[in-house]
């Protein structure tokens, strides 16, 4: 059956190729046997959200409302809680109609904006290596895409002055986001001032995916709130799936211009209705009185961090510490260079041997090549063993 030449263009996705092989090991050993698998390819949290937030939810769901669809009215609540997180976390006021929108998940988010600021052939910037729906989003909405390379001689940090004042001219939406997915930087606020600057002058849309921004292990993440200019030409999105550990309820937000607000919210009305008021409740209880949640996770990450980091740098794997939590982003191990592996058939053949799961880098983008992404998210007695079993595994 044909398909369109934008499904083309976006292949079939780093996280549904592990995925895939995910299960062909999972069947292999259910019929050989072998180590059960230990799945750090992808950033769902193996923590547990607040209680009083499942509890919350499970009440509301009871409520005849909570399976009804839900209109803009119905979501003012969120809304307003988000404004007030807006508040106390930055020192920013919001105007909860017109500069926030819920949204399911902040992926989501980022994927649709393009589709409505965009027209085809649109100039469009992201960064490489970046999170899949960043470049996704760019290449459903028909633009012209642009890559602006990351590498770690520049700590992974933008290069800005790599970008010419006439390509400024041309771009109309560049999406970027620090805290960064996938190399565990937590960035610099003085770049996001710069680049918001870019496009208040070039009448750029800056498109900022945050949901780490409360995970920074070391450092402040910077945020586009904070940003001058943020009300004309820029936009932030934030989620509640890995400060809050609720992944799987798929609850975000945007915060930003109320004219790219508007946009978003008209593209979104034709897309999907929002999410259940009793997943809203629960969101609205985590911004409210959890607010702190996500503070409280920076002692199981970084001992996490520490200890993976150490053991695979004992034998012989060096890995720059992140400055974030939930990943380690790491340079191919010498023993699979020495092979000729890539990284996409060193994460292949590290979990045909291991069982671990892990994500090639070059599956956020050609800069990732050659580097593989662990996601933290086991308790840190299971990453030791993991970790263990990668680095036997490079040693048969």
């Amino acid at each position: 059956m044909p398909t369109s030449k934008r499904l083309s263009a976006l292949g079939s996705g780093v996280f549904a190729r592990s995925d895939a092989a995910k299960q062909t090991y999972r069947e292999r050993t259910a019929q050989r046997g072998g180590p059960a698998l230990v799945d750090l390819s992808i950033g769902s949290s193996d923590l547990a959200p607040p209680q009083e937030v499942l509890q919350s939810i499970a009440t509301a769901v009871l409520q005849p409302s909570s399976t009804s669809y839900c209109l803009q009215a119905g979501v003012k609540p969120f809304h307003r809680a988000v404004a007030d997180w807006c508040r106390q976390r930055f020192g920013v006021v919001v105007d909860p109609d017109r500069e926030v929108q819920l949204l399911v998940g902040s992926q989501e988010g980022t994927a649709h904006l393009p589709l409505a600021v965009l027209d085809d052939g649109d100039a469009a910037l992201h960064l490489d290596p970046c999170y899949p729906s960043h470049s996704g989003g760019l290449h459903l909405a028909g633009a012209a895409v642009q890559k602006l390379s990351l590498s770690p001689e520049h700590n992974w940090r933008p290069d800005l002055q790599s970008i010419r004042a006439s390509q400024w001219d041309q771009l109309k939406l560049f999406v970027l986001g620090y805290p960064h997915n996938p190399t565990a930087r937590v960035g610099d606020q003085e770049d996001l001032n710069r680049i918001m600057g870019f496009g208040t002058r070039h009448q750029l849309v800056i498109a900022h995916d945050n949901p780490y921004v409360d995970l920074a292990l070391n450092g402040v993440a910077p945020a586009l709130l904070q940003a001058p200019g943020w009300r004309d030409w820029g936009i932030e999105f934030f989620s509640l799936s890995k400060g809050w550990c609720l992944g799987g309820l798929r609850l975000g937000f945007a915060v930003g211009a109320a004219p790219l607000i508007a946009a978003l919210r008209q593209t979104k009305a034709v897309i999907d209705f929002n999410q259940s008021l009793a997943l809203q409740q629960g969101g609205i209880q985590a911004l409210q009185e959890f607010a702190h949640w996500p503070i409280k996770l920076h002692p199981i990450f970084r001992e996490r961090r520490d200890r993976v980091v150490r053991l695979l740098s004992n034998r012989g794997w060096n890995i720059a510490c992140p400055d974030m939590a939930m990943y380690l982003w790491m340079p191919l191990p010498a023993a699979a260079l020495a092979r000729g592996w890539s990284d996409e058939q060193t994460a292949s053949e590290l979990l045909q041997r291991s069982g671990v799961a892990l994500t090639p880098g070059s599956g956020f983008g050609v800069a990732g090549r050659d580097w593989l992404r662990m996601a933290l998210v086991r308790p840190v007695d299971e990453l030791e063993l993991a970790a263990q079993r990668l680095m036997d595994a490079l040693d048969e």
